[in-house]
């Protein structure tokens, strides 16, 4: 086939609905970068696994999104009880500590408020249980975006990690909660018996740890230091907080470059039909 103006295959490759502010290369790569059009959500939702997950991968967005005036609300899945190596920290105490730190965080960016949920660090699974509460609070707020961790992002080989895997549970239940189950009116009646009305969220962001499966990216340039004064709150996670804020700044400037930004997070982003 004789090659398509990129204006044309854009509109083509999104199925009629041209969504691209720049141009657009139609190669595999290209395909890897597509810039859509710009988010200005009234209502945030993050949804994460443990304290400070939001604030190292998405900090920048989130405060950026308040920054345009939405109402943006974290929801952590597990106590966050297992992130610690002193032989004499408790679960317990360490909830407590965790739950102020990722208030204070989130006051920094911006964050409206925080909920929490009390499920067990290191074992969260993709549960009924679990994807009722996260339709519960989608529900309640009625977000136009929700932000969550990429479930099929396993690891990231070239920056020798592996994603954990209450991570990948929280992104997939986050998914399923999202759509259809947030949306479906007889799914969890009991939550529709409580006055929890169907909504359905427009806009999915799938936080990606390796920028190359990224299709959308925010521009943080602008938002780095205040992220990292959100990442300090979490002390008793970041024993080396220099280290923690030069892994951001490689992760940041790989994502931006493609679209011309110093620094930005990267996205797979999903705009729900």
């Amino acid at each position: 086939m004789a090659a398509l103006p990129a204006t044309i295959f854009t509109f083509l490759l999104l199925g009629g609905i041209a969504v691209a502010d720049h141009a657009f290369s139609p190669t595999i790569e290209g395909m890897n970068r597509l810039i859509y059009s710009a988010l200005s959500p009234k209502v945030v939702l993050g949804v994460a696994a443990h304290p400070d997950d939001l604030d190292f991968f998405a900090g920048g967005t989130m405060a950026s999104f308040a920054r345009q005036g939405a109402e943006v609300y974290y929801l952590i899945l597990t106590d966050g009880g297992k992130g610690s190596s002193d032989p004499a920290m408790t679960p317990k105490h360490l909830r407590d500590i965790r739950r102020r730190e990722q208030r204070e965080a989130a006051k920094v960016l911006g964050v409206k408020d925080v909920f929490f949920c009390d499920y067990q660090d290191g074992t969260l699974e993709n549960t009924l249980d679990v994807r009722r509460d996260v339709v519960k609070v989608i529900r309640q707020l009625k977000p136009d975006v929700v932000v969550t961790i990429d479930p099929s992002e396993l690891y990231a080989a070239r920056q020798g990690v592996v994603n954990h895997p209450d991570h990948r549970a929280a992104g997939q239940a986050t998914l399923d909660a999202t759509y259809p189950l947030a949306r479906d009116h007889m799914s969890f009646p009991e939550l529709l018996e409580a006055g929890y009305k169907p909504h359905n969220t427009a806009t999915l962001l799938l936080i990606r740890m390796e920028a190359a499966a990224a299709t959308f990216a925010v521009d943080v340039s602008e938002l780095q230091e205040l992220k990292f004064q959100a990442l300090a709150a979490h002390a008793s996670q970041f024993n080396d907080l220099d280290y923690m804020k030069q892994w951001s700044r490689e992760i940041c400037a790989v994502a931006g470059n493609p679209y011309g930004y110093a620094y930005a997070e990267p996205f797979v982003r999903i705009d729900i039909k």
